[in-house]
């Protein structure tokens, strides 16, 4: 993945002077805003002239003969006179930087933005801190009554509150949220989402406008994407709240619904994007008061907000009840759908994960079936048959989903995780069990649902975070009405991002990870390899096998989810082979060398 920059130059003989005049008068004076000034190429494309049999520069060779330094552009003789003007004119540009005024950065318009309230938080970081805990403790309550009275603002206790927080996580958890962290907890107060670069302590940022919009009394939710994370953070995070005074829940699958009602009524609550929506749907279908677990939505800050808000935004939340037994008909189903080709008997539309059948196909199953009309009410076996080959096409083995003895179980697209007790709707899941011959369950019928598109703009605020969410910025802004602030990171980066590596055919791909991860675990580098599935994760694997390299595999599998936090954790050790769907995404640190507890 180096950066590559390919340059073509073809000298050409004398007989072309006359026509060739011009033009180089013509870039003479243009070179300099038309070839890059610096330059690391690693690959050049080869070209011809007659005399002299193809000139190949690279582009820092080219700059070096364009100043003069080392070789001639242009070959001596006729043409050296003008090869003089050519530097001339390279010179007299040398000194000016063509810039686009209409170009910013940013992360530096950020911090000007907001350096004002940041200078106001540290002004008062000595008066903070000379406090004792008692005393920081105290600070709460006043901030309550102020409140209370109607005088002040949460705006105008912002400064304060930030400032207290900052001095309890000092305290508590021995950190200090730096500037950098103290302008993403003011974006995320005034309900716009922030843009932070991985590592630069998002989930620390969280604390400081979840303790300042609880101060109200009326609820903030922190929103993660797994039970993991959100555990992780209360018990983390939540020492800090607890610290000031205030109460701190935590929701988790497979809790009570008195749990749940506990957990909804404190100050703040750490909660997964699934169990909460699903909260939601529960307490509409609830017949008295008394049932209810949720209290009325005051501020939301979800963590991984380009996760939950874009990418699983159309993803909608069912709650099903038990309808009839299943039909033979789905097996009947399974075996024509297996017999059936693809462009022949069906098309299949992947993108939008919808089958159709053809004219062929449609003939085919009704002689099969010894039916007249596939869309007949009283049978609906076009339901089935379509069913059948969604389940054949759309949903896959060990990439959909993975089979745990006489059970299909459903395995999370985004985040690769087993989803123990979702089934699809619609018959579909029931089709999949046909087609795996294990036992069809009871269909379902479904009792109520709602997206996430649409279930988090029911927040009075809402705020995100995540480390890419600039590349979303229209979709945040149309859907959500949310804007996105890039904050600027605390210290400059010195990784090198590489750009993509396109090859034109998938086994060329692999052959060529194979040997890099050779290559780098033979200088003892770790190195991690990020896959989309358990299928592919698996067929890495079977490639490090061949070439005698010791992995780790962290995917889906039940086996393998068992030791997760550990084989990520120790990812980062000397020569260290770690290969893990997007599951490992899990917030786990990894350290160079690996992690001694």
């Amino acid at each position: 993945g180096r950066k590559t920059s390919s340059l073509l130059f073809c000298t050409h003989t004398d007989t072309q002077h006359t026509r060739e005049t011009e033009r180089e008068r013509k870039m003479s004076a243009s070179t300099v805003s038309s070839f890059p000034r610096a330059s690391s190429s690693s690959s050049v494309l080869r070209g011809g002239g007659r005399n002299h049999g193809g000139s190949l520069l690279s582009g820092r060779k080219m700059m070096n003969d364009l100043s003069g330094r080392k070789t001639s552009f242009f070959p001596e003789g006729r043409r050296g006179r003008r090869r003089v003007s050519f530097l001339k004119t390279e010179a007299m540009f040398e000194k000016f930087t063509l810039k686009n005024p209409f170009q910013t950065d940013p992360a530096m318009k950020t911090k000007e933005r907001y350096q004002p309230i940041v200078q106001k938080v540290n002004q008062l970081e000595q008066s903070i801190s000379s406090m004792t805990d008692e005393e920081l403790r105290g600070q709460t309550e006043k901030f309550r009554q102020r409140l209370a009275n109607g005088k002040e603002s949460l705006d105008q206790l912002l400064p304060e509150a930030f400032a207290t927080v900052r001095e309890a996580s000092k305290r508590v958890l021995g950190l200090r949220p730096f500037d950098v962290q103290v302008i993403g907890g003011v974006i995320l107060h005034e309900g716009q989402i922030a843009e932070m670069r991985t590592g630069e302590g998002k989930t620390l940022v969280s604390a400081l406008p979840a303790y300042l919009n609880a101060l109200s009394g009326k609820g903030v939710h922190v929103v993660t994407v797994n039970d993991y994370l959100a555990k992780r953070d209360m018990e983390w995070i939540g020492q800090i709240h607890k610290f000031l005074g205030l109460s701190v829940g935590l929701i988790q699958a497979n809790m009570s619904e008195q749990e749940r009602r506990s957990g909804y009524s404190k100050d703040v609550t750490y909660v997964t994007n699934s169990e909460l929506g699903f909260d939601y749907l529960r307490d509409n279908l609830a017949q008295v008061p008394e049932d209810l677990v949720l209290r009325e939505f005051n501020f939301c800050i979800i963590d991984e907000v380009d996760s939950i808000l874009i990418d699983e935004a159309r993803t909608p939340l069912i709650i099903s009840g038990v309808a009839d037994k299943p039909s033979e008909r789905y097996v009947q189903a399974a075996k024509i759908a297996d017999a059936f080709q693809k462009s022949v008997h069906y098309t299949v539309d992947e993108k939008q994960k919808s089958v159709q059948l053809t004219e062929e196909g449609y003939e085919a199953a009704e002689d099969l079936l010894d039916v007249d009309d596939l869309y007949d009410p009283r049978t609906q076996w076009a339901l089935y048959i379509i069913n059948a080959i969604k389940a054949k096409e759309l949903q896959l083995k060990d990439v959909n989903y993975i089979v745990r003895g006489q059970e299909i179980i459903i395995v999370d697209e985004f985040t690769g995780r087993t989803m123990q007790g979702r089934r699809w709707s619609d018959g579909l899941h029931q089709a999949v069990e046909a087609k795996e011959g294990v036992t069809i369950q009871n269909e379902t019928v479904t009792i109520a649902s709602v997206t996430y598109q649409a279930f988090f703009r029911t927040f009075p605020k809402l705020g995100g975070m995540t480390g890419t969410a600039e590349t979303e910025l229209t979709e945040f802004d149309k859907i959500y009405d949310l804007s996105v602030q890039v904050v600027p990171t605390n210290r400059s980066v010195s990784r090198e991002d590489a750009t993509d590596v396109v090859f034109r055919s998938e086994s060329g791909k692999w052959n060529a990870v194979r040997r890099e991860i050779a290559r780098m675990h033979k200088k003892g580098r770790p190195v991690l390899v990020g896959t989309t599935s358990v299928e592919r994760s698996e067929a890495i694997a079977r490639l490090l096998d061949e070439d005698g390299i010791a992995y780790e595999l962290l995917n889906a599998k039940p086996e393998n989810v068992e030791r997760e936090s550990e084989i990520v954790a120790q990812s980062g050790r000397k020569g260290a082979v770690t290969i893990a769907t997007n599951m490992a995404g899990r917030g786990t640190d990894i350290f160079l060398g690996g992690n001694a507890e």
